[in-house]
């Protein structure tokens, strides 16, 4: 068991409070769970449906791990085994790409889904299929909304719903989230790679349950396996990046720095910082823009890490 803070738990956030204020670190909230303890909150602003950007990635994520429990697919499965051929067939190489390039970004495909005209794209399934690759899969890593966006297409033809309709008794409801909105392309397919929005109190309900391996309040929404090859150290993809909190991508989660900690991601400060070894999840909530969000993640782990 990890040795506890003799800092009272209301005190916890203040010493990151005061940095994130004297930093313009542009936080609307945090939301600490820590197990044994009561949970710790702060909110700078109203808590009103945000979007969570690349958060996104990671419930689509814990929707093919939901998927595979239920028997409807495999992490290695072939992508063309569950999409059809787009008109004029598939694009060289996707012969070869497995749902688990999709969900570590590793198809390269060129068609990544930030581009007006892809995202726009009347078919963006279609077109992706369609591009030849650029390489063999799981040879190098891009980040892409592309990708994550063909494992929701997966959900889709596996169900007959989409993602997030199916996801509404599995994962949402049980967690109290009733009616999340989540944007869609103009086909109709949820996003999965962005769009999905939710308050941070409902987030921190997502937070708590990649600590808790899947469960929830006596129910395993995901299994506790999927949740532990999310960020498996045979998961990790090395990505390049010379930001040290984005040298690793696994399977819709990034790698932090610190020792046994994992993450949730999404752009201008969205987080749920997993630290099994303190047994906590921080969530925070931000509209950061001009500094690079691993800014608010030093400021956690140089505040707040030493006290929990």
């Amino acid at each position: 068991m990890t040795a506890r803070t003799s800092v009272p738990d209301p005190l916890l956030l203040l010493p990151l409070r005061q940095r994130i204020v004297e930093r313009s670190l542009g936080v609307r909230a945090l939301h600490l769970h820590r197990a044994g303890h009561a949970e710790v909150s702060h909110r700078f602003v109203d808590d009103t449906p945000e979007n969570l950007w690349s958060i996104s990635k990671t419930v689509t994520a814990l929707a093919v791990g939901i998927a595979q429990a239920e028997g409807l697919l495999d992490l290695e499965d072939l992508v063309s085994e569950h999409l059809p051929a787009p008109e004029g067939g598939f694009g060289t190489g996707w012969d070869q790409v497995r749902l688990r390039h999709l969900l570590s970004m590793t198809s390269t495909s060129p068609i990544l889904a930030f581009l007006d005209e892809e995202r726009e794209h009347a078919d963006l399934t279609g077109l992706i299929l369609s591009t030849d690759l650029q390489g063999t899969p799981g040879e190098r890593w891009e980040y892409s909304n592309g990708s994550i966006l063909l494992a929701s297409r997966v959900i889709t033809e596996c169900t007959g719903q989409s993602m997030r309709d199916w996801l509404m008794p599995r994962l949402f409801e049980p967690l109290g989230i009733l009616n999340p909105q989540w944007f869609t392309t103009r086909d109709g397919l949820t996003w999965g790679a962005t769009g999905l929005h939710l308050k941070s109190g409902q987030l921190a309900r997502i937070g708590r349950l990649l600590l808790q391996r899947g469960q929830w309040e006596g129910e395993q929404l995901v299994p506790a396996e999927w949740i532990d090859l999310m960020h498996a150290p045979q998961t990790w993809v090395a990505t390049g990046d010379v930001e040290p909190e984005s040298a690793g991508y696994g399977l819709g989660v990034w790698r932090c720095t610190p020792a046994g900690a994992w993450r949730a991601d999404g752009a201008y400060g969205q987080f749920l910082l997993v630290l099994p070894e303190q047994e906590a999840v921080l969530t925070v909530t931000s509209h950061l823009e001009g500094t690079p969000g691993a800014e608010i993640m030093r400021a956690v782990w140089e505040e707040l890490l030493p006290l929990l």
